[in-house]
């Protein structure tokens, strides 16, 4: 199962934001399940991207931080860059669908 670009950015940006956060936490505001969550977390570990700690003054001891490592955040600031590129091409072409499609309705409402 690949993990695409907009799902790193999104846990990128939740953690940078809260590394305590919880993986079911995570996985209700990315949308996904507690596994894939799992998963998206285990692949961001392997790329170096994040760094895992346990509290050590935790009662709960499963409890950890999800760090962002310079490799991480690097990455995150490329991904982010890709993402925007894309948003602003998808943007000038509904932009020129809505232009198309006023240009029609004002041609059908003149007939």
């Amino acid at each position: 199962m690949a993990l695409n670009e907009d799902l790193q950015l999104q846990a990128l940006r939740l953690l940078q934001a809260d590394p305590a956060r919880s993986q079911r936490d995570l996985a209700k505001a990315l949308g996904i399940s507690v596994g894939r969550t799992n998963y998206c977390l285990r692949a961001l570990l392997d790329r170096g991207w994040i760094k895992i700690q346990n509290f050590r003054n935790s009662r709960n001891k499963r409890a950890y931080l999800y760090l962002l490592t310079p490799q991480g955040i690097d990455a995150k600031a490329r991904i982010a860059a890709r993402f925007l590129q894309r948003k602003e091409a998808e943007y000038a072409a509904l932009q020129a669908e809505i232009a198309r499609l006023r240009a029609e309705v004002k041609a059908d409402a003149e007939t």
